[in-house]
């Protein structure tokens, strides 16, 4: 079970969660993130990643991406999706049904520029599979929702669905960005995110955390 969020009060996750069980969410437009919220610095990361437990993964026994229910509506026919589309994207214009019909993306997992939301995916940091077999096992289906659709933190990027799906479920020890540029920025969502939820690392996630932090610097 989640028991605790660092920099979350009690009462905010509360209020977060009774909004996620709503079949709507009003969000009104000035709540929406303007863009991706920034990670803890590298010295605050490396502490994280220390923090965290290090041990073998969790089975896979019973998980279904169903358990992680996305993508939540978010209030003015938009969804979690589209909320990110529109925070990460360039000039998005969007229909009725809040669907992005023209702008562009920038993919910093590849340095592609993307001309077509058909293009984009929105991108778990920690994708729900590693997030299961590091802790969400043992979640509530509520608690795996808030943890789909969190636009609170840096779990949600809009990436180009190439690189997106050639890192399915991997952790950092077995796929990070092909551009290395974005390695520290990458790593320190990754650990941020990963503390944030109590989630654990295996032995060889930790290490490439930690190599990938160095780039920081």
């Amino acid at each position: 079970m989640i028991t605790t969020y660092v920099r979350r009060s009690a009462t905010a996750v509360a209020l977060a969660l009774t909004a996620l069980l709503s079949p709507v969410v009003a969000v009104p437009a000035a709540a929406v993130p303007l863009q991706l919220p920034e990670p803890s610095p590298v010295d605050a990361a490396r502490d994280e990643l220390a923090d965290l437990i290090v041990e073998a993964p969790h089975s896979m026994n019973g998980y279904s991406r169903a358990k992680f229910p996305h993508w939540a509506q978010q209030g003015n026919n938009c969804d979690t999706r589209e909320v990110v589309l529109k925070r990460d994207g360039k000039d998005v214009t969007a229909d009725a049904q809040c669907r992005a019909v023209s702008g562009s993306w920038f993919s910093p997992y590849d340095g592609k520029t993307l001309n077509s939301a058909s293009q984009v995916d929105i991108d778990h940091v920690v994708p729900l599979a590693n997030a299961w077999r590091s802790g969400a096992d043992g979640w509530t289906t509520p608690e795996r929702k808030m943890f789909a659709n969190d636009l609170d933190h840096s779990q949600l990027i809009a990436v180009s669905a190439a690189s997106n799906r050639s890192k399915g479920d991997q952790s950092p020890d077995k796929w990070s960005p092909p551009s290395r540029a974005y390695w520290c920025t990458y790593s320190r969502a990754w650990v941020d995110i990963k503390h944030i939820y109590e989630l654990s690392v295996t032995p060889p996630e930790e290490e490439q955390l930690a190599k990938m932090l160095d780039t920081c610097d």
